[in-house]
């Protein structure tokens, strides 16, 4: 008879087990040629900020972009439906070296300061600091001084966090292996070696959004004060450990035992940095050694904390006050975006010869973290950003489609020159076969393109250049349109 009846159970069972595993290999086979394809797509993907309509050529390589910009080493990972779903390392550690892979380690940069604030939440969650009280309540080694710029008022963790205790130093430089590493002490005052100014008030408290290292270095003494534990440590027992972050280290200079497998930083003409990755005694604002992959395990830390489905370090509640966005879209220790709807939390990261970015979704499981070994990398880490966000359809990260005009060249030489943005830093306006080119100090060169005879706009960055005229007709000065700011430069 046709079909199985009268077929031995057992050989009806082993059919059907067959059938279950086939049916299992064969979606393993689909998933993994469906993730291959996401990363084919991101890699291929790249797009600047702005796009020109009809521009066939948007897009670009992840390996052209690279070698354009002398980055040598790009690291990614991926979350989609709160997993990790692929992290790969492109490119190479060091010039002729070995390859990156998803486990070697960068430096964060800034990335550094997300992390810190959730091991200061974690104590006021245990009762031993309070976000609103007087920081020099829990300083001894040290105490922020008076002045009257600060009008009296005390600053605090919430402050501090927040990027709005009005205090100086917006970020570190480190130190080279052949100098001198100052005590954070040192740091703070000012006081040699230390190579940055004195962390002081410059905004009364709580009057405006100013990012500052500084304030992130001041709330580091606290930390230490508090629980009179080395930071390095301290860190790992209360934030990288829960977590799961394996690859991770607040330790400066890196031990030995990890330099195995780190990137070596190199600056934006392609030459390594001297002396190799700097020393940042600033641990709690640039001191975090770190892979894309454990920066996707804290961002499902956080995504977990925010239901209650994960609370490895900090409460529900806790993780809500971190993710409200203040002044200037800020939480406590994170840039938060989107829509009120679908927000996400982000933050950048810089280090000599090292440049990162990372964005995750609070509700969707949705991420993406890109670490460079270049000084130029930020370009690069930006673009993925872009790419995984329309590979994903994500809502936002999307570039900006502009349309431009021709003008004639006899019009575009008029706006040659150099003009003084503010001291040391100008911007010069060249005529290259027809086309307008930008270069700021220290900067690469870049085409602008016009939307109208007298504004201009680049592709690399989401800015506009408008020159101004005087009464004879003469082109005296540019404007330029860049993050809600205006700033005039006069023509040299």
């Amino acid at each position: 008879m046709p079909g199985f009846i009268g077929c031995k159970p057992g050989l009806v069972l082993g059919f059907v087990a067959c059938l279950a595993q086939f049916s299992v290999a064969q979606n393993a086979s689909e998933s993994k040629a469906l993730v291959e394809k996401h990363i084919q797509h991101v890699t291929s993907g790249l797009m600047g900020g702005v796009i020109l309509r009809g521009d066939e050529h948007a897009t670009h390589a992840l390996a052209d972009r690279m070698k354009e910009l002398n980055v040598p080493g790009v690291s990614i990972a991926v979350l989609h439906n709160g997993k990790i779903e692929w992290a790969r390392g492109f490119g190479v550690r060091s010039v002729n070296g070995p390859p990156v892979n998803a486990e070697t380690l960068f430096q964060a940069g800034s990335i550094s300061k997300p992390l810190a604030a959730l091991a200061c939440l974690r104590l006021v969650q245990q009762g031993k600091l309070s976000l609103d009280a007087d920081v020099n309540t829990y300083l001894t080694s040290w105490k922020f001084p008076s002045d009257p710029i600060a009008a009296g008022k005390p600053i605090t963790l919430r402050e501090l966090l927040t990027h709005t205790a009005g205090t100086t130093v917006h970020g570190f430089p480190g130190y080279a292996s052949t100098e001198a590493v100052p005590t954070l002490v040192q740091v703070l005052n000012g006081e040699k070696p230390a190579n940055t100014p004195a962390i002081r008030s410059e905004a009364p408290p709580g009057t405006r959004w100013n990012y500052s290292g500084g304030g992130y270095t001041i709330m580091q003494q606290v930390l230490l004060d508090v629980t009179h534990e080395p930071f390095p440590q301290l860190l790992h027992s209360s934030v990288l450990a829960p977590i799961g972050m394996k690859h991770s280290t607040y330790e400066q200079p890196l031990p030995e035992s990890m330099r195995g497998n780190a990137a070596v930083p190199y600056r934006g003409d392609g030459k390594p940095v001297d002396g190799g990755a700097h020393t940042y005694p600033e641990m709690a604002a640039a001191g975090l050694w770190t892979t894309p992959s454990d920066l996707a395990l804290y961002a499902i830390e956080v995504e977990k904390s925010l239901t209650g489905k994960a609370n490895h370090v900090v409460s529900v509640d806790m993780t809500r006050q971190m993710l409200t966005p203040g002044m200037g879209h800020w939480g406590l220790g994170l840039e938060i975006g989107g829509s009120d709807a679908d927000p996400y939390f982000s933050h950048g990261g810089a280090n000599e010869g090292f440049r990162n970015n990372f964005a995750a979704y609070e509700k969707n499981g949705e991420g993406a973290f890109v670490m460079t070994n270049g000084d130029n990398g930020a370009q690069i880490a930006d673009e993925l950003m872009r790419s995984v966000a329309a590979e994903y359809h994500w809502p936002d990260f999307q570039p900006t489609v502009r349309t431009a005009i021709q003008v004639d060249p006899k019009v575009l030489d008029q706006y040659t020159g150099t003009y003084a943005l503010f001291k040391g830093f100008d911007l010069v306006i060249t005529l290259e076969n027809g086309q307008l080119m930008t270069q700021a100090t220290g900067q690469g060169k870049f085409p602008v393109y016009a939307e109208t005879q007298t504004k201009f706009f680049p592709l690399v960055i989401p800015a506009e250049i408008e020159f101004v005229k005087d009464d004879q007709g003469k082109v005296s000065s540019l404007v330029l349109h860049q993050n809600d700011h205006d700033m005039k430069a006069p023509r040299k």
